[in-house]
């Protein structure tokens, strides 16, 4: 997850916006943790108590855990009170649902699956942003 994090990051710029789901334990953080370390950005944690992180570097990363707002009676205001500037940071979601895909209209939802002994990501670009997308 990590390696794949990083490879991902080469192809990131301000303003995208990544969705990670998958169960507890997939490796959601260790994919972030990649995606981070691609950007130079060496101190990446869950963000699952405080909701938000934002990490400086030359492209920005702001880490969020929404899963604590997936339960909430509103969600959608909760995230909006986080007051994220999406347009100059790259944004990813670990437990990114509908709430979180009203971000931005361009974006990579990215699916883990642990059933198996075999992890398996599936990802999705959605938007014009990512035409042509591949890893």
């Amino acid at each position: 997850m990590l390696i794949l994090g990083i490879s991902l990051s080469a192809q990131l710029k301000a303003g995208d916006l990544i969705l990670i789901n998958g169960p507890l334990g997939a490796g959601k953080t260790v994919l972030a943790q990649g995606i981070g370390k691609g950007l130079g950005i060496d101190d990446i944690t869950s963000p699952t108590f405080v909701i938000s992180r934002t990490h400086k570097a030359v492209i920005p990363m702001i880490h969020v855990d929404a899963y604590r707002l997936i339960d909430t009676e509103n969600p959608n205001l909760y995230l909006d009170d986080l007051d994220l500037d999406t347009e100059n940071s790259v944004t990813v979601v670990e437990w990114g649902g509908a709430e979180s895909a009203r971000l931005s209209e361009d974006r990579l939802e990215i699916s883990i699956d642990r059933t198996n002994e075999i992890r398996q990501v599936e990802i999705k670009a959605i938007g014009a942003r990512w035409d042509g997308f591949a890893l």
